[in-house]
C-alpha cells in the first residue's frame, strides 16, 4: 500500500462527488452539488493509493485566522489504515502555508480528531461558522455535530 496524498485535479471530481455524497446520504457530511466541487476545487486534497482515490478532505477559510476542514472522507476499505490521519496532516500543512493559526472542524469522529491534535471547544465560538453554513443546514437547531480546534504553531 502506496497512500500518497495531493492536491485534487479535475480528473478526480466526480470520485470527489461520490464518495461525499456516500457520506451525506448517511447524513454525516454535507452533500455537495458537482458543481460546488468545482467550484471549490483548489480547497480539495485527495487520498491516493496506486492512483485510485481512496480519501478526501477540504480546507475553506471562514475567517482572518480560521479555516475549517470538511468533507473530510476515507473509502471503507482504507478505514483504521491511517488514511484520515495522513489527510489531516496534509490539510493542515495547507492550512500553515496560508498562514493561519486555527484548524477548526464539526465532527462525530472526536476520537479521530483528538488523537489528531484537536480539542473539542464549544460551537458558538465560531460565529463566521454558524453565520455562513450553520443558517442553511436541517440540523440548524439541532446540531448534534461536536466542534473541534487545533491551534498550529
Amino acid at each position: 500500500m502506496t497512500i500518497a496524498c495531493r492536491k485534487a485535479n479535475e480528473v478526480d471530481v466526480d470520485e470527489l462527488v461520490e464518495m461525499i455524497q456516500g457520506y451525506a446520504s448517511q447524513g454525516i457530511m454535507l452533500p455537495r452539488s458537482r458543481e460546488m466541487v468545482q467550484q471549490q476545487l483548489d480547497s480539495f486534497v485527495v487520498a491516493v493509493d496506486e492512483g485510485v482515490l481512496i480519501g478526501c478532505g477540504s480546507l475553506t477559510k471562514l475567517g482572518a485566522n480560521l479555516v475549517e476542514i470538511r468533507s473530510l472522507g476515507v473509502s471503507e476499505d482504507y478505514k483504521g489504515k491511517g488514511v484520515g490521519s495522513k489527510l489531516v496532516d496534509c490539510l493542515l500543512e495547507e492550512a500553515r502555508d496560508q498562514n493561519i493559526t486555527k484548524v477548526m472542524a464539526l465532527t462525530y469522529e472526536v476520537r479521530f480528531f483528538q488523537k489528531n491534535g484537536f480539542t473539542i471547544v464549544p460551537k458558538h465560538i465560531f460565529p463566521e461558522k454558524v453565520w455562513t453554513d450553520c443558517m442553511h443546514c436541517k440540523k440548524q437547531y439541532c446540531c448534534d455535530e461536536i466542534a473541534v480546534l487545533r491551534e498550529l504553531d
